[in-house]
């Protein structure tokens, strides 16, 4: 029996008891529902748009509906991410369809030579399943319970990655370290990704000190550059990177910070182009004002969290902005 084999059967076991415990979900009508809706509007006498649709020509959807959902998540509003996680469900039941017609448009057009109907949406979802069991040796199987932490799971974890990759090798091709990270992944992810594989295998830095240095020595080389040049741009890439690094020795998302520094200046904007509203002009108007806000607050505010329950927001909002006070600059004594 191949590895394969094998984990096809322990995750039909897996699945006998883990119906059985209470709660556990079992049957979805409105999936079934949702994938005969697809399949239907891919027919001949179905919707013109899904019939042209090839994996090619919605790939981009795909990334899209992915990040709408991440914007939903940090909204923290469920009905909005209820819709968001919708639209992420349709394209990956959309791609199934097409594949299971071949990986083509309903004319038969936008398909590859090697490209046959390779799977269909349970197949999906048996792979899926089938990993999540190998990759949780932890909970499922011989080894379960051998693990209690977070920290110790993600280590099981990269472990079982690293066996299957090399199990690809043996029988598809040889590959690379970084060769499973995708290239379209956004750069700053990507780069997040490989400088994190490269200092497992031993490519690193013996301290956070040592990395800055590395900053500081490609913003030199930065500089040395001709301004409009590649090679700026390519200096500029490696600072970029070097930060990145700086991230990781840190325990910081990079993407995260990036993602609230953006949602700050964006807060702050909103509140500029409000004040200025207020007092009856434009930024673009009066740019002294940017000037100001810049030069005197720079990144400092304040923030109160409140805690309870059955509070009254609109209340508490009234009561804080009756605390402001108009800034006035040439008041304040920094």
């Amino acid at each position: 029996m191949t590895s394969n084999e094998k984990i096809a059967q322990l995750a039909t076991v897996v699945d006998e008891e883990t119906k059985t415990r209470p709660g556990a979900p079992q049957t979805h009508p409105e999936f079934d529902r949702l994938v005969r809706t697809i399949w239907r509007l891919r027919q001949e006498d179905g919707c013109p748009w899904d019939k042209e649709q090839t994996h090619q020509s919605i790939s981009k959807n795909m990334i899209e509906e992915a990040y709408e959902a991440v914007e939903a998540i940090a909204e923290g509003s469920p009905e909005h991410l209820e819709e968001e996680l919708g639209d992420v469900l349709e394209q990956v039941v959309l791609h199934s369809q097409i594949e299971a017609d071949g990986g083509v448009d309903s004319a038969g057009e936008g398909g590859t030579d090697d490209c046959a109907a390779g799977f269909n949406i349970d197949d999906v979802c048996r792979a899926l399943n089938q990993k999540l069991v190998r990759r949780h040796p932890h909970v499922f199987g011989p080894e379960a319970g051998s693990t209690s932490s977070a920290a110790a799971v993600l280590d099981v974890w990269e472990s079982v990655k690293a066996e299957e990759r090399a199990s690809a090798e043996d029988t598809v091709h040889t590959e690379g370290l970084l060769d499973s990270v995708p290239q379209s992944l956004p750069a700053l992810m990507q780069a997040q990704k490989i400088s994190k594989r490269a200092a497992k295998m031993g490519f690193e830095w013996e301290s956070v000190a040592d990395v800055w240095d590395k900053v500081a020595e490609e913003r030199a080389e930065f500089e040395a550059e001709a301004p409009g040049t590649q090679q700026k741009m390519d200096e500029f890439g490696d600072i970029l990177f070097a930060l990145i690094n700086v991230a990781r020795w840190e325990g910081i998302d990079a993407e995260e910070a990036l993602m609230s520094a953006c949602r700050k200046f964006r807060a702050r904007w909103s509140y500029m182009e409000k004040v200025a509203a207020e007092k009856g002009f434009s930024l673009d108007e009066k740019p002294e004002l940017r000037a100001e806000w810049d030069d005197e607050l720079g990144d400092r505010q304040t923030k109160l969290c409140f805690i309870g329950r059955h509070m009254n927001h609109e209340e508490i909002e009234v009561g804080l902005d009756a605390c402001l006070t108009e800034y006035v600059p040439e008041e304040f004594d920094y």
